[in-house]
């Protein structure tokens, strides 16, 4: 059953999809996609298409086992103590660049970008229109980009209106996280994933990669005949990949920073919390996506060095992915820029090498502010947002590893005063709630895994 799209419109996708995995498409099988009719159809050519062989001359290795795709992984010392400032100012820093890319994340910013209009092009008419470029702040109501057709949407993050965080799916994920680790602790399911979200997210709110595996997890459960926390492997799989072409798309990254903060100091643990919450929804590139920023943001709560957190996050995706590969073409083009503008000019040469909302691109749009930043807080949020493509997304993954490198105090007030300390969530339990609770829940979870271990 398709949930997000049109299915004629994902099949396309997922063509798309199976040519970055490596699959060998016969041109027949794309003609006879075009005489399929009705949907009963066409989700059966989706379980058709997927036993299809590998090219031989793909240049790629991306396994699904944990022990495989961490085999050359990076492990810290314990840390003992981990003062409430970090998990605060990740949580801040997370809440601070999602707010700052919600009025963006919208057509002349994000799908509507092309090699000759990028999205990052657009973000600056809009602050240039305010009399407010370079970006320093929340982004304005009102631009004379107007008259060039150009809007913002999200008034309740916009700096003429912002009073708090307001709900986004990248905070209501981390949440989430939160609920799992709370519950389970550092040993939670897919399947426990799959409940977290159906008892506490509405269909409406889950996207892409996403809706589909909600739809998919309903389809293998029942609710008067359950086990407490194991899908069959055959289940596990139908439900992250069935009709599902955003496999790979940003969906699962996004999810990651709940762990991050509960494995804080512990890079692989975060990794491996990570896994388990992908693999319900996600494959590969999709995966390792979550599993990079777990590790990176863990690695931010005690290692200051940013080269060195990116040296241990990179180490637990496999070397020969295309997630690593463009995440270390990123950091020299980054190393190498000098300019704002140039380094985003550079990194939009290949941006759109795939759809708007993958993995990928947005991973590198990621790695790329922080490593042009230079331990910078605002730098690194307002280049991650100027960007373009996911900017909530970005912002958000961005504040979050530089609020658990820096701590509150290096985070400037001018951002962090307008959301007074507020979330309203749209989850059970936390609309609203204050921004430092959440942080504090963190940190007793984290006592809680570091001391079980």
């Amino acid at each position: 059953m398709a949930g997000w799209d049109r299915i004629e419109v994902m099949l396309q996708h997922e063509f798309t999809q199976l040519r970055e995995e490596g699959r060998f498409i016969d041109p027949a099988l794309v003609e006879r996609a075009k005489t399929l009719r009705g949907d009963a159809a066409i989700e059966a050519f989706f379980e058709e298409l997927r036993p299809l062989p590998m090219d031989p001359t793909y240049p790629y290795a991306e396994p699904d086992a944990f022990a495989k795709i961490t085999a050359k992984a990076i492990a810290l010392d314990p840390v003992k103590a981990i003062p409430f400032a970090f998990f605060f100012g990740a949580l801040l820093g997370r809440c601070i660049g999602c707010a700052l890319g919600k009025p963006l994340e919208t057509g002349p910013y994000f799908w509507e970008s092309t090699k000759a209009n990028p999205g990052w092009k657009n973000v600056r008419r809009w602050f240039e229109g305010a009399d407010a470029y370079p970006i320093r702040d929340y982004v304005p109501a009102h631009s004379r980009a107007e008259k060039d057709g150009l809007y913002v949407v999200c008034p309740d993050s916009q700096k003429d209106h912002i009073k708090f965080m307001e709900t986004d799916d990248d905070i209501r994920y981390t949440l989430i996280g939160l609920e799992l680790v709370e519950r389970h602790g550092s040993g939670f399911t897919p399947y426990q994933v799959g409940k977290r979200w159906h008892d506490m997210l509405p269909y409406q709110f889950v996207c892409t990669a996403e809706t589909q595996a909600y739809l998919n997890f309903a389809h293998v459960t029942r609710h008067l005949s359950w086990s407490d926390d194991f899908l069959h492997p055959e289940d596990a799989d139908y439900v992250r990949t069935h009709v599902n072409p955003y496999r790979e798309w940003i969906g699962a990254q996004i999810r990651c920073d709940g762990f991050a903060y509960a494995a804080a100091g512990d890079p692989l643990l975060a990794a491996r919390m990570a896994w388990q919450d992908a693999t319900f929804s996600h494959v590969k590139n999709g995966v390792y996506g979550e599993m990079f920023f777990a590790a990176l943001i863990s690695a931010a709560f005690v290692e200051k060095d940013v080269d060195r957190c990116l040296e241990i996050a990179l180490s637990v995706i496999p070397e020969r992915s295309r997630l690593y590969a463009y995440l270390t073409r990123t950091i020299a083009v980054a190393k190498a820029s000098k300019t704002q503008i140039g380094l985003l000019e550079s990194v939009w040469e290949y941006l759109l090498d795939f759809n708007c909302t993958h993995t990928i691109n947005n991973a590198c749009a990621c790695v790329a502010s922080i490593v042009f930043a230079k331990g910078d807080f605002s730098l690194a949020v307002t280049t991650a947002v100027h960007f373009g493509l996911d900017t909530d997304c970005n912002g958000a993954t961005v504040g979050s590893f530089m609020g658990a490198l820096l701590g509150t105090s290096k985070i400037p007030p001018h951002w962090t005063e307008p959301l007074h300390d507020t979330l309203y969530a749209q989850l059970p339990g936390y609309h609203p709630i204050a921004i430092s609770e959440v942080a504090r829940r963190f940190q007793r979870a984290w006592s809680k895994i570091r001391f079980a271990k």
